[in-house]
């Protein structure tokens, strides 16, 4: 791409060009303005005064103005004639539309006024010596009002260049009547007192410097309207709730916690509520979460209760959005089919849970399934066809059994087996054999000793008759 000079930018860049106009020349061919915007006071208002002067100020010059307080000394901020003063010029019509954006009738902007003159060191010099007995001023005025036991806190007194207005600014949380005081600080220094009450953010703009970001305080630079600021939108913002760190030098909320108010408002009205239903690339899901800055919304989706990250731009409806065809489970078939069934069957059937009776018949009728399924031929069937379940409650009655024999048959004065058995006349060798082992002869052999008969009869005593 080629790239061509401009004359006009061309002209303005030779030095010989720029070096033929000198800076009285120039400031020669600039028109004298005719009417000024300054800032006035300590409350820093705006205000928009004619100028007749044949002088050309430029930008933060001191002016003299008459107000509608008296002689005051004011700062120049912009001219509203185009082309004249300085470069930073503005047009009626801007200005009105700053004044409109930054807070409308609410905006201190006043035009009862008008520019006497450009200040001369005189004007600065006599100033600064106002501005030097301000602090004697203060003491005083807080002596009269402890004399005079009012509830109040003096906060700056403000002097102006023609001392035809002394301006005391003060808080208190009740209504206070001064009139007394007022009469006493009249006799005090000999001109007309003002009294204005303030509030917190208004005493942060008479008597702060530098906030915790390290700019000016905005009340202090540039806000006129103080607005007051809620905590929803903290909450909005995500910002922390720690009163200390969203607190600024008044002890209420940050200003500029309004500034970005608007946007987030706009940016959270395009994302869903949640706990709502919404179409993904992937499938339906809900609402979990959202992020206002970024435009995320956190889903969980229906199918397989996963959660993913979506832009608001690939939301759609839920009832038409595509559904993600289903993947094999790669691991599928390598276990056991029917185990791999019946969990299959159990996680796809969580409905109303069964009675007890009906899960037990089913529990049993599925564990005789499994033993019939399992059970060998007939042929090598054994004699004994007892399934599993009779004969663990036959082993736990054995037990049972035997721990009650056992503990009736050690009790303290009781014989051991053996001895018993040495001491019966018609019991030998083979009776001890072919007794049970472990079992004595008390109260609690009777049982014992009705199956020992009947093991003889039978010829099940293995030696009994042999020993008689």
């Amino acid at each position: 791409m080629s790239i061509f000079p401009l004359p006009v930018f061309e002209a303005d860049a030779d030095p010989v060009k720029r070096d033929a106009i000198s800076d009285e020349e120039r400031y020669a061919q600039l028109e004298s303005p005719s009417t000024i915007v300054v800032r006035v006071g300590s409350m820093r208002r705006v205000a928009e005064y004619p100028y007749n002067g044949d002088a050309k100020p430029g930008c933060g010059s001191k002016m003299v103005a008459r107000t509608h307080r008296g002689t005051e000394l004011v700062e120049m901020l912009t001219t509203t004639c185009p082309n004249a003063g300085c470069g930073k010029a503005v047009t009626r019509a801007e200005m009105l539309d700053y004044i409109k954006a930054s807070g409308g009738k609410d905006y201190p902007f006043r035009t009862d006024g008008r520019i006497l003159r450009v200040a001369t060191i005189e004007d600065l010099n006599q100033w600064s010596a106002l501005k030097s007995l301000t602090l004697e001023k203060v003491k005083v005025v807080r002596g009269l009002i402890e004399e005079h036991a009012l509830d109040m806190k003096v906060v700056d007194v403000e002097p102006i260049l023609g001392e035809e207005q002394l301006t005391i600014y003060y808080m208190s949380e009740d209504r206070v009547d001064f009139r007394v005081l007022l009469k006493s600080l009249a006799t005090e220094f000999g001109t007309r007192i003002e009294m204005r009450q303030v509030g917190g953010r208004d005493e942060a703009r008479l008597v702060a410097d530098y906030e915790k970001c390290g700019q000016h305080c905005c009340c202090k630079n540039f806000l006129k309207v103080l607005k007051p600021v809620s905590m929803r939108s903290a909450k909005v913002q995500k910002a922390t709730l720690d009163p200390l760190k969203i607190s600024g030098r008044c002890g209420r909320l940050m200003c500029c916690l309004r500034y970005e108010d608007q946007t987030y408002d706009d940016l959270k009205a395009q994302l869903p509520h949640r706990k709502t239903r919404v179409g993904t690339p992937e499938g339906p899901g809900i609402v979990l979460d959202s992020k206002i800055l970024v435009q995320l919304v956190l889903v969980q989706l229906e199918e397989d209760g996963r959660e993913i990250a979506v832009p608001v731009e690939e939301l759609c409806d839920p009832d038409n959005c595509p559904t993600k065809p289903v993947e094999p489970d790669p691991f599928r078939g390598l276990g056991r089919p029917e185990v791999e069934e019946r969990t299959d069957d159990k996680t796809r059937k969580r409905g109303k849970r069964k009675p007890r009776g009906a899960r037990q018949a089913e529990h049993k009728e599925e564990s005789q399934a499994e033993a019939a399924s399992q059970a060998p031929s007939i042929g090598d069937a054994p004699k004994d066809t007892e399934d599993d379940s009779d004969r663990s409650r036959k082993k736990r009655r054995r037990r049972r059994r035997r721990k009650s024999g056992g503990e009736a048959g050690t009790a303290p004065g009781s014989e051991t087996p053996t001895e018993s058995a040495q001491n019966r006349p018609d019991s030998g060798a083979g009776a001890a054999e072919g007794g049970t082992p472990g079992h004595g002869s008390g109260d609690a052999a009777p049982k014992k000793k009705r199956r020992r008969r009947r093991r003889r009869k039978s010829g099940g005593g293995g030696g009994g008759g042999g020993g008689e």
